[in-house]
């Protein structure tokens, strides 16, 4: 029996019918590399023997109307693989297209709470004889970096299956907790919980006056509630909108040795300019720079008192995105110094601020205001927290092979807020650079568009490093 952590536990109070709490990952693979070739079957009966390995695929909830405090994960003593792994095919012409309108409608949908929080959807008939993997994974199992270290897990380097570490194999039932459930959870809510509030809030009390002073100075992070408001700034209905691209790393990393910046500087200076793109091709582009929403691992960081356990292990840290300049070596530049003042202010703040507060969640009552705040579309009523989620997770930089078909791209996709209606992740791997972009039909209906307003902004940055490469040479040659 592992409780979740308030964090964990927020995405499930969180969620609702239209503000669905799931991560999930799109691969497309290449099968005629699995040994023997592939099957349906083969591929659910692998993927069954490598969840055995991973118990974090085999937990499920368990609650009581007797527990006070969150509620644990427990072992799934009757997990079967067949609730979990399912087949469907694409439609025709079979692109990456058709693939991401299936997964848009699949992710809008919640996962059952009785089992284990993943399922599999293996979509057959995909042009080139290729096929795509959705996993979807509730936020209250996994964040950016567990995903990472779950395909880690799942994923191998050759196509031949790995040998499992029998240790990891486990079946315990968790059914029989349900007496620990309730006296645990009472005597968390009732005896430490008090304490670590005391603790806590004579620490905290400074933070948002401090932060004010450092937003006046303009060395600060932006404040919440500071975004200027566009089209993603509004409530959600049930439909997912998904669209996806892949760039070279090569690229990346060019621009970003060239002008001395760090990738991740790259990646905002791509989100600002393609965002001012995609928002004044609408005639829609605020004067005031947009925001974005950095999350930000705390693992290895202060893991003490209520926050010890849990899996989202992660805090925010809000930075503006160069969208009001017009120049794109500027736009670059402007990232770098934003995203710098962003990480010297997160510094001066406890890193595990959030997750600590998070503990406080009050569960159902939390669960009712944000119904409410979903059926009345309070969205509306307040200015944005942010503009869209910017999130840069590292993976591998060699070949992967799922199940045993070579990975060729993997596009990450994190949940969007009511308000709060765009998700840009981007997935490196392989020396590609895959970007998952998740919104509404009903807040925009031309997300690929924004899509390949990315790659039009890597575009861009190239030529600027072709244009600063050839000034140099005519320097070099009048010398």
């Amino acid at each position: 029996m592992d409780r979740l952590s308030g964090l964990d536990a927020s995405f499930l109070y969180l969620e609702t019918a239209s503000q669905v709490m799931n991560v999930a990952i799109i691969m497309q693979l290449d099968p005629s590399t699995i040994p023997g070739g592939y099957t349906f079957e083969g591929l659910r009966t692998e993927m069954a023997r490598r969840v055995t390995a991973l118990p974090v695929m085999r937990r499920k909830l368990a609650d009581s109307i007797t527990n006070i405090d969150h509620p644990v994960w427990v072992e799934d003593d009757e997990f079967d693989i067949d609730r979990h792994v399912h087949r469907i095919a694409v439609p025709s012409p079979g692109r990456i297209q058709e693939v991401a309108q299936m997964s848009g409608h699949l992710i809008g949908q919640e996962l059952d709470r009785k089992k284990p929080l993943w399922d599999m959807w293996v979509m057959e008939g995909m042009e080139n004889g290729r096929i795509a993997l959705l996993i979807r994974m509730h936020h209250a199992t996994v964040d950016g970096a567990t995903v990472a270290d779950i395909l880690a897990d799942l994923a191998t380097t050759s196509p031949e299956p790995p040998e499992l570490d029998p240790d990891l194999i486990a079946a315990n039932s968790g059914d029989r907790f349900r007496g620990e459930l309730a006296l645990h959870g009472a005597t968390n809510f009732l005896l430490r919980r008090p304490v670590a509030a005391l603790k806590l809030i004579p620490k905290t009390v400074p933070v948002p006056f401090e932060w004010i002073r450092k937003v006046r100075s303009g060395d600060g992070m932006p404040a919440p509630f500071e975004a200027p408001r566009t089209r993603f700034n509004a409530p959600l209905s049930t439909r997912r909108s998904i669209a996806l691209t892949q760039m070279p790393m090569a690229d990346i990393k060019r621009i970003k040795d060239h002008f001395g910046v760090k990738v991740n500087d790259v990646v905002l200076a791509m989100c600002g300019g393609a965002l001012r793109q995609y928002l004044a091709d609408h005639d829609e582009l605020p004067d005031a720079p947009l925001v974005g929403l950095v999350p930000v691992s705390v693992r290895g960081t202060d893991e003490n008192d209520l926050i010890e356990l849990g899996t989202n292990k992660v805090t925010g840290m809000f930075t503006r995105l160069p969208s009001t300049v017009d120049d794109p070596v500027d736009r670059l530049r402007l990232a770098q110094i934003y995203a710098n003042q962003a990480k010297e202010h997160h510094k001066d703040i406890d890193q595990n601020i959030l997750r600590k507060y998070a503990e406080f969640a009050p569960g159902k009552s939390l669960a009712a205001m944000m119904r409410l705040y979903s059926d009345r579309r309070l969205a509306m009523l307040h200015p944005p927290v942010f503009t869209s989620v910017v999130s840069n997770v590292a993976g591998p930089a060699f070949d992967m092979y799922f199940l045993g078909g070579k990975v060729e791209s993997c596009y990450p996709l994190a949940p969007i807020f009511h308000g709060l209606g765009l998700n840009m992740t981007v997935f490196s791997a392989d020396g590609k650079l895959n970007l998952g972009i998740l919104t509404c039909p009903d807040i925009t209906s031309d997300v690929w568009h924004l899509a390949d307003c990315f790659r039009d902004q890597l575009e861009v940055l190239n030529a600027a490093v072709d244009a600063d490469l050839a000034a140099r040479e005519v320097e070099s040659a009048d010398e």
